[in-house]
């Protein structure tokens, strides 16, 4: 069997070397005569493999003591509609700033709850740069204030935490987490499904400060707490434990590997490859991005014609490079290259670009 390079945003690929111990392990488990996901989570054996994939994680990421990690089930879209509830009183201010399509769900997904401040917003533009902070309107009361870290969609990112004062930032990091060093303090809560970069999907990971967890929040049932949940190890209900452990075999193989410094300079070297092929190509190829927030993660651009779009994407699949057609709002393509995906993708795309465009140009 041959595997192709997968360039899906999510679910996205996987290390191959973790995806092989999960299927030699997925019978029978570690001597227990059972496979993980027949053992119970409140169980020794299962307990010890949550355990260590926090303390992983907290090493990988550079996560301090008086931050809590929670593992919960679903997807960052979640999270969005529990961050209010969690961090802000009933009609409470909160600020926005709305970089692309997941920065607008989120916004979104808090309007029942709280009032919503949208302090910046780049659609006029087609969400193609990010708003100066110096030009963000926030508010001096907000309970917190929203960004979204990288936009898997539109394929711009935050190079740097913004300033927002005292306010506690907080970020969807779920297509760029463990991509690189970041500084974890700088942020009151970073949130991340672990679809990208961190395993398999139906499982996210919320880091949260720990003076975070004793607001009042709003009214809501004990599953929709945060407290409630780190005062349980995330087992409050029973949490995604296939999810949780390809999650742990995951970030132990990025550790392998070198952790975030060693993942940063490999996504930046196969970010540089593709953009450099797109910058050449005389304008065959286009990103609209300003060079200053183009994602490393999720580069979109596009043919001259929606028609040598599909060709493309037809002609890449041919060739084992999947799951590059962009997303339907925006079209075009998009190559989403994650920890996970091997700089030998990155040249294997690159080349088949140059060839296409050859044939077609």
């Amino acid at each position: 069997m041959t595997r192709a390079f997968n360039f899906s945003a999510g679910p996205a690929t996987l290390p191959e070397s973790v995806l092989r111990q999960a299927q030699a392990e997925m019978l029978e488990w570690n001597g227990v005569g059972a496979s993980i996901v027949e053992i119970s989570h409140r169980s020794a054996d299962f307990m010890q493999v949550a355990a260590q994939a926090e303390a992983d994680l907290r090493t990988l990421v550079g996560i301090p003591d008086d931050y809590a990690v929670l593992f919960l089930s679903g997807g960052a879209t979640t999270q969005q509609a529990l961050l209010p509830l969690n961090l802000a009183a009933p009609g409470q201010r909160v600020d926005y700033v709305v970089s692309g399509h997941w920065g607008k769900t989120a916004a979104r997904q808090a309007r029942p709850y709280v009032d919503v401040n949208i302090a910046a917003d780049s659609e006029a533009g087609g969400f193609r740069d990010i708003p100066a902070p110096a030009q963000w309107r926030l508010s001096a009361d907000a309970a917190y204030v929203h960004i979204t870290a990288n936009e898997t969609i539109h394929g711009v990112e935050f190079r740097d935490a913004p300033d927002v004062g005292t306010v506690p930032l907080v970020a969807d990091f779920s297509s760029s987490i463990a991509s690189e060093p970041i500084d974890v303090t700088r942020y009151g809560v970073i949130y991340a499904g672990a679809q990208k970069n961190l395993g398999p999907v139906g499982i996210t990971v919320v880091i949260i400060r720990r003076d975070l967890l004793e607001r009042a929040g709003q009214p809501r049932a004990d599953i929709f707490d945060y407290r409630l949940h780190a005062a349980r190890d995330s087992m409050l209900n029973t949490p995604p434990t296939w999810n949780w452990y390809l999650l742990g075999l995951t970030v132990k193989w990025m550790l392998a590997q070198g952790g975030t410094a060693e993942f940063a300079r490999r996504n930046a070297a196969k970010a540089a490859l593709v953009y450099a092929a797109i910058d050449g190509s005389g304008g065959f190829y286009r990103n609209q991005v300003a060079p200053a927030v183009r994602s490393r993660m999720n580069i979109p651009f596009f043919l001259p014609s929606a028609e040598l779009d599909a060709r493309f994407v037809a002609d890449a699949k041919a060739a084992g490079l999947l799951a590059l057609k962009g997303h339907k709002a925006v079209g075009g393509i998009r190559a989403s290259l994650y920890n996970a995906m091997p700089l030998q993708g990155a040249q294997a795309l690159v080349s088949f670009m140059h060839d296409f465009q050859q044939r077609n140009g």
